[in-house]
Parts: structure tokens; sequence; C-alpha cells
């Protein structure tokens, strides 16, 4: 179960490097009610729920001993081996949606066998939940706030049901591609209607607090980028109590290589990747990005470069983990809790953005960084919007191209979910949209006749759904 974090102040006014734009909904987390339903394909029932219940360092050993992926790298390096190309082919052979599935030439999985898989990812979903909740105790603000979640998901509901159902039923998506040995190295590719000539492809990495991230997640934003001609990959990475934050850095990063080097074979573009993150995603695939650079900057051979990366889009990030501790404990997610999640206190400026690009160490990797832009709602109690101007104003001074976007009273769950929801214009997403297309004029001339986007749930349902929002 995501934490729930409480509201705090937002300075008056934007900052004069921000802009003000109306609009947009989050949250990742808000599926959980949906996450049953959703959760992984294909999992080994037994063999996961024995990983929840080891403590991180055994898993972590465990991890160590696959002679699949090395632990000694936080990303696969080009490898020109017989061993490596025989381990691509396999996970090719055993993705559910293979290139072959893609052109028509695989058979397709059965209701049945889905249905199957489905129903013991149930099981497994509930036992981690369990494990979770004993874990962190539960006390009265936990149970409220679970309350909150349930009432919140029951409102949204409907969009939800239309959701799940493309995301399961239409032939654009492509469910469960492997990029790694692990069995949460899948992601999902949402495919564009046409088919005329390589698509610019976002890798976007979902939030979920560290702890219920998942690919599925992505699904609503997908969808709707695919109908603009964007081809979006949603990345699914392990969580905690399952990993700690490396790991997750570990795997958004080797999907990210994977889309840089596979992409062209699923229609996608490899000189207009974007990658994109939201909430815990947005802090995660930074890190990612920013770890590369530090690499690539030591003359580390890798498998992708950064200079591969056209932009990097954040939406409604934390940046420096140093300034969020308190306020996450506050909001629910405890700082014991947090501080596992984030390898201890000691690792918290290695895995904060934002001190890592100041430190005058890494002067040379900051300067390998992408254009970043960060969305983030003047509202967001979960994380304070200041988390993205702090952090483009830092990496403007750094010498990055970097801006802040913010969108007045707009809150964490607004900018990615309800305003989704609600169909019509949605500010953050046309802004997206824009920028991607933003050096092909024949797309631009598209997007200025799309169709406006069809409204999933009531408004009078939306409008409850954000008075209760734990987020």
């Amino acid at each position: 179960m995501k934490p729930h974090l409480l509201p705090v102040s937002i300075p008056n006014g934007a900052p004069p490097y921000s802009r003000m734009i109306k609009a947009a909904p989050d949250t990742a987390s808000s599926l959980a009610a949906s996450a049953a339903m959703l959760i992984g394909s294909e999992l080994d029932l037994g063999a996961a729920v024995s990983r929840i219940l080891m403590p991180p360092e055994e898993e972590k050993k465990k991890d160590e001993g696959s002679p699949l992926i090395p632990r000694t790298s936080s990303y696969t390096e080009a490898a020109t081996s017989n061993s490596y190309q025989h381990q691509k082919r396999r996970r090719r052979a055993a993705s559910d949606n293979s290139l072959l599935t893609l052109e028509g030439g695989g058979g397709c999985r059965s209701l049945r066998q889905d249905a199957g898989r489905d129903a013991s990812d149930t099981y497994l979903v509930t036992r981690i939940g369990f494990q979770l909740l004993r874990y962190i105790g539960v006390g009265f603000r936990l149970i409220t706030r679970f309350l909150a979640l349930g009432c919140y998901s029951f409102l949204l509901f409907p969009g939800f049901l239309q959701v799940g159902y493309y995301y399961f039923v239409s032939d654009r998506v492509r469910r469960g591609i492997f990029y790694g040995d692990l069995r949460r190295n899948r992601l999902d590719l949402y495919l564009p209607k046409n088919s005329d000539g390589p698509k610019p492809v976002i890798a976007f990495v979902t939030g979920g607090a560290w702890i219920i991230g998942y690919k599925a997640w992505g699904s609503l934003l997908g969808q709707q980028l695919s109908d603009r001609d964007i081809m979006v990959a949603c990345i699914d990475y392990r969580n905690f109590p399952q990993a700690t934050i490396g790991d997750m850095v570990k795997d958004a990063a080797q999907g990210i290589s994977f889309i840089c080097n596979n992409i062209a074979e699923y229609g996608g573009d490899p000189n207009r990747v974007y990658v994109m993150g939201q909430s815990a995603g947005a802090h995660i695939a930074a890190c990612a990005l920013l770890e590369q650079a530090i690499k690539e900057a030591s003359g580390e051979k890798t498998s992708w470069s950064v200079s591969q990366i056209k932009a990097y889009f954040g939406l409604s990030g934390g940046y420096n983990l140093l300034n969020l501790v308190d306020h996450f404990h506050n909001r629910g997610l405890y700082r014991s809790i947090f501080l596992s999640i984030m390898e201890g206190e000691e690792s918290l400026k290695k895995y904060s953005p934002e001190v890592m690009a100041q430190d005058p160490n890494n002067r040379n990797a900051v300067s390998l960084l992408p254009p970043t832009i960060l969305f983030h709602g003047t509202a967001d109690y979960s994380i304070p919007s200041v988390s993205s101007t702090s952090f483009a104003e830092t990496l403007r001074g750094l010498g990055v191209q970097a801006e802040s976007i913010l969108y007045e009273g707009k809150t964490h769950t607004d900018v990615f979910l309800q305003d989704p929801m609600r169909g019509g214009r949605d500010d953050m997403f046309e802004d997206l949209v824009a920028m991607i297309h933003s050096g092909d004029p024949e797309a631009l001339a598209r997007d200025t006749t799309a169709p406006p986007k069809r409204r999933l749930v009531p408004e009078f349902m939306l409008r409850l759904a954000r008075s209760v929002s734990p987020f």
C-alpha cells in the first residue's frame, strides 16, 4: 500500500524560472485497488513469496548468485559473447509479446491462461500486502488512509475498468516484453495506430512510493500518447520489500538500455527516445540518468548512452531526499521504512539527484545530462512542487538546459489521473506532446486537429474522489 503524505505550504507565486499553467492528474498508486487484477504476468508464485519473506540482504545475495545478471554493475554492458547472445535470444523467445507476435506471426495466449495467471498474481499480491502490513504495523493513521484510498479508488472505478479492458484486450498493447532476466524485468509497449515510419518513444517509469510501482500504472498515459502517434514503453521494476532503491535504479536503467538498443524492431525511432518518470518513478529515472552519466564521464563501458536520450520529463518527482524524509514521515511513509528503502541514511545523498549534481566531482557527468523538463502541481501535498523548481534551478546553474512547469492548484493525483479521466483538454498532456513533436511540423499540424479525449468518469465522481484522496 502506498504511503500517504500531508500538505506543506507552497510559496506564494511561481518562481521566476517557472511557467504557470492550469491543468492536470497523477498517481500510479491510486490504481492500487486494481493491483490484484494487473500485477505481473507469469510470476512463479512460490518463488516470489519466498523472495518477499527473506530480508533484503539475502535477496541481494540471491541475485548476486544468478549466472544471468552480474551484480557488480548497475547496468548491463554491451556484450559480444555467445553467452550474451544466447540469453538475449532466450528472453525474446520467452516474451509473450515478441516481435513475431507484433507482426502477426505468433500465437496469442488464451483467455484461460491469462485468467489463471491473473488469479495466481492476485494471491501473490495479497500475500505481499499482508507481509508489508506486518512490516510497518497497522495504526490508526494507516487504517484511515487505507479507507480513504478505498473510497478514492471506488469513485474512479469506472475509469479504471475502461483502462483495464483496453490494457488486456487491445492489440496495440504488447504486454510483458522481457528486457532482462529477472521476473520483474518486463515492459509494456503501447503502439500508435499507424505505422508510417519510426515513432518517437517515451521510456516511462511509473510511481508507487517505491513499494507498489507497476508497469500497468502507466496504461492511461500510454493509451492517450499512442493516440497521438507516440510510442510508450512502461518499464516494470522490483519494489520494496523485494528490493531496495539500488535495485530499482538498476532495473530502470536496464529497461532504458533495452529500449535504446531494440526499439527500432518494434517501429520506434532510436534517435527520438525520451525518458519520463512519475512520482517515485521520476526519482528513480533521474537517478538512473545521473548514474549513467557518471559512468560515462569516468570512461566506463556501457550498453547505452545518455546522449541517446532526447530529453527527460519528470512528473511530480522528488529529487532531494534529505529535504523530504521528515515530510514523508509526517505523511505516513515512516522514517524507518523510507530509510530501509533507500539503503540507510548514509545513502540518502547518493540517491538524491539534486545533491549529487552539486558535487564538484560530478561536474563533467552533469554536463552530459539531456534537457530536463519537470512538471508539478502547486497543490501537491505528497511531494511539494518546490522539489521540482529547486532541482531545475540547480541544473540550470550547472549549465544544463532545465525548466520547471507548474500547474496552478493541481494535486499529486490531478496531473496524472483525474484530468486525463476528465477528457477534453489536459494542459500537462498537451505540453508534453508539443515538446515531443516540436521538430515535426506534420505531427504538430495533426495535433491541432486531434479529437478531444473521451471522458472516462463523471465530473461529480471526479470531484468527490479529489476531496477524499489520501494523496
